[in-house]
């Protein structure tokens, strides 16, 4: 096995972006700490890329935007699409450059992040998404690299920056909203839990139940790891379900525009049968009949903050890891109806 940067850092008693720091004779380094990361580096038999190292500090001004891998789904969720737009307004007024890198799995991804590294072609990343180990964090972890990511923290959260929703609280409210509208037979249909958004405004639905005393079922969280593939089944057994809810928070307005037509299908009405709150208030969220009522969080404005975030840190490498939540708001249109008794 290759000896990482994180070896070397272990050894010598330092952070992996003090080894990467060290390899570019970065100034803020103390000249005892230098010496002490090039004996780990001596002892380990680590050979860094000097060259690509001082490439990527002299010459290159370039910000790598990772995608989470998909052969598809990815190019075609709006949110991304605004969180790159913030991304490349924030780096065009600095005047760096950003390429998007994603691939069909976590290798071919991997192997194109070496290529950029290596080449000195890429001074940080921002990554897009957050998950449960994830090898991509690992990776610009072990090695050192600047980076941050649009999502909670899951792994090395304190040594991270990160910009996010408060997905919790969103959740909550949005269950608090179909409450208040008379609801109590409230559902959950969210992507896959191992994606920090959906577990959180997972989380923040099941918190609002407990908080009005209703019960968690089981058989109203439905989660899919994709559209159609299965998820049109899972949706079609929850709207079966003989004591079917009056009401669902869905974690994407993808999701509910699949839910909209597992409705159709059925011949169930939005809003009379079933009322529907979404997130992100994309383009699908408009595009629908009836319009859903969902949850903006602001993707342009979380690639903003990611961008500035990661020239900040390129910049000022001494600079602590910040986190940053940006405010979301409730945008109501047709998709949910007050069953509340008059």
């Amino acid at each position: 096995m290759s000896v990482t940067i994180k070896d070397v850092a272990a050894l010598a008693g330092v952070s992996p972006s003090t080894v990467s720091r060290t390899c570019k004779n970065n100034p803020s380094i103390s000249e005892e700490t230098k010496e002490r990361v090039r004996r780990a580096m001596i002892q380990l038999g680590y050979e860094p890329n000097f060259q690509a190292s001082n490439l990527a500090s002299q010459n290159s001004r370039t910000i790598g935007i990772i995608l989470p891998v998909s052969a598809r789904d990815a190019y075609e969720n709006p949110f991304y699409l605004e969180a790159i737009r913030g991304v490349s307004q924030f780096c065009n007024q600095r005047q760096y450059i950003n390429t998007v890198i994603t691939g069909k799995d976590d290798e071919e991804v991997l192997q194109a992040m070496r290529t950029m590294t290596r080449s000195g072609q890429v001074d940080g990343f921002i990554v897009l998404y957050s998950k449960q180990q994830d090898p991509v964090i690992d990776y610009l972890y072990n090695e050192g690299l600047p980076y941050v990511l649009i999502g909670k923290a899951y792994q090395y959260a304190n040594q991270t920056v990160y910009i996010d929703n408060d997905n919790l609280l969103a959740g909550q409210e949005a269950t608090e909203y179909l409450y208040q509208l008379g609801h109590r037979r409230i559902a959950f249909l969210g992507s896959d839990s191992s994606l920090m958004f959906s577990a959180d405004r997972k989380s923040g639905y099941q918190t609002a139940l407990l908080r009005r005393s209703l019960p968690l079922r089981e058989d109203y969280c439905v989660e899919v790891s994709s559209i159609p593939r299965d998820g049109d089944a899972l949706i079609h057994r929850l709207l079966k379900n003989q004591d079917r809810p009056t009401a669902i928070v869905v974690s994407d307005d993808i999701l509910a525009v699949a839910l909209e037509r597992s409705c159709i299908e059925m011949d169930l009405s939005i809003p009379k049968d079933l009322s529907i709150i979404s997130f992100n208030n994309s383009l699908f969220a408009r595009l629908t009949s009836p319009q859903l009522t969902s949850i903006d969080i602001n993707s342009c404005q979380l690639g903003i903050e990611a961008a500035s975030q990661m020239i900040n840190h390129i910049e000022n490498p001494n600079l602590l890891a910040t986190k940053i939540i940006v405010p979301h708001y409730l945008v109501e249109r047709d998709s949910c109806r007050n069953i509340s008794p008059l």
